[in-house]
């Protein structure tokens, strides 16, 4: 299993820890951010492929933001896609 971790920008969270088996998502854990919609977007993501997730969650936006925490963990994912 690898452990994937990122800092996003442009958001609350601090921190993204990525748990990736085989392009699996095992686990997911944000650092900051609004706690109930960054456990949902965690939760929700266990057990779906990197790929997926990817495709899922790029491009939303928080607000008037350019990103957002679902965001900023597709770009955690695409990164360590492209490092794999």
């Amino acid at each position: 299993m690898k452990t994937v971790k990122y800092t996003p920008r442009g958001v609350c969270s601090r921190a993204i820890e990525i748990d990736l088996e085989d392009g699996i998502i095992r686990a997911v854990r944000f650092s900051g951010g609004c706690s109930g919609n960054t456990q949902g977007v965690a939760a929700l993501c266990v057990g779906m492929t990197a790929e997926e997730a990817v495709r899922r969650l790029a491009g939303i936006r928080c607000g008037f933001k350019e990103t957002s925490c679902p965001d900023q963990l597709a770009k955690a994912l695409a990164k360590a896609l492209e490092e794999a």
